[in-house]
């Protein structure tokens, strides 16, 4: 089997020739690795063994100049942040918003994203690997940035209507992004990639009834839309997601990333007894403990207990638990959990 061949199999469900692998990582981690491994970008994704590629859309609108001292960058939605890498809202500008702020507020035009360029960056692939592609979607982010956390709770009780116009703007944006993008390049596209942080190290960030009725209705209607391309979605979301993952299952997510077995109720064993057949785990392999603290040996050994687990009857997909692989993390380790993959991941 080619990558891509592996990767479509796990998501139907079906036994592979190996665990497919799986890199996300920081844009310091990956420099200081192709540093000291002496590749290019692509050379490091072959040497990882990483089954996935992925292409982006590119930002061809309005040149908006930082207002704020400090700021480092800008989101679609007008927000300047600070800080080290993607750093912290530095402005809440709905924290007090009526339906009417709302309304007028100056959302991103679908039409400032260009993606003219997608389908031949992932046709260059030559269908060797499994592409991922369209926005990542992080609405939840998003509204806690226009809103701020705190405020953002109080008003999914006391004011949720405007929660809800604000969190259908932002999906607005991202779907018809998404859609743009699948009209010109789906055929060349297999997994639509997104992204939400709904857990924390204790557990999910709101209960379950409130995710099924701020959350939940968002990702089945973009899950939908990569369904009617005939995509498989897979979405990234840290933290403690247990009590989440039925409503996640249910709203057409086929792939949760990246499985952060140290929160609460992410115990692997458990997550594959009730799930494993329901959906697939990518990730797993703990990036704080076991990469960043253990040596070779004891990296090498805890992967393959992580497999010894994850690997029966297919539905996993070998990675770090976490999307981006931190800069002070070893490149020695990173290779050796990627080399204990391939070594310990294969199906008789």
């Amino acid at each position: 089997m080619n990558s891509r061949e592996r990767v479509l199999a796990v998501f139907e469900h079906q036994l592979p020739d190996r665990v497919p692998c799986w890199c996300g990582a920081s844009v310091e981690f990956w420099e200081k690795a192709k540093k000291e491994l002496n590749l290019d970008d692509e050379g490091l994704s072959l040497r990882f063994r990483d089954d996935f590629r992925r292409v982006f859309a590119e930002y061809s609108g309005p040149d908006f100049p930082l207002q704020h001292e400090g700021a480092t960058c800008r989101t679609a939605f007008g927000i300047e942040r600070e800080g080290y890498g993607y750093g912290q809202p530095l402005t809440h500008p709905l924290a007090k918003a009526t339906l009417e702020d709302v309304e007028a507020y100056l959302w991103p035009d679908p039409a400032w994203m260009d993606v003219s360029k997608i389908k031949a960056t992932a046709e260059a692939y030559n269908a060797q690997f499994a592409i991922m592609g369209g926005e990542w979607s992080p609405f939840w982010h998003d509204a806690i940035d226009l809103i701020g956390m705190e405020n953002l709770y109080i008003k999914m009780y006391a004011e949720p209507e405007v929660v809800e116009t604000i969190l259908k703007h932002i999906v607005d944006y991202y779907f018809e992004v998404t859609k743009k993008t699948f009209e010109v390049a789906a055929d060349a596209i297999d997994i639509f990639f997104i992204g939400n942080d709904f857990g924390s190290q204790t557990g999910p960030l709101m209960s379950p009834d409130m995710f099924d009725k701020f959350m939940a209705p968002h990702l089945k209607r973009l899950c939908d839309l990569g369904h009617s391309y005939g995509l498989k979605t897979q979405m990234h979301c840290c933290g403690g997601i247990y009590e989440l993952l039925p409503s996640m299952i249910n709203a057409g997510i086929h792939s949760v990333h990246a499985v952060q077995t140290t929160c609460r109720g992410m115990e692997l064993d458990k997550l594959k007894s009730e799930f494993g057949n329901k959906i697939i785990f990518n990730g797993a392999i703990d990036s704080h403990h076991i990469l960043m603290e253990m040596d070779t040996d004891g990296v090498k050994e805890e992967t393959r207990k992580v497999l010894e687990t994850m690997m029966p009857g297919g539905g996993y997909i070998a990675g770090a638990s976490h999307d981006t692989i931190l800069e002070e993390t070893s490149v020695e380790n990173v290779v050796a959990m990627f080399d204990a993959i391939y070594e310990y991941g294969i199906y008789s």
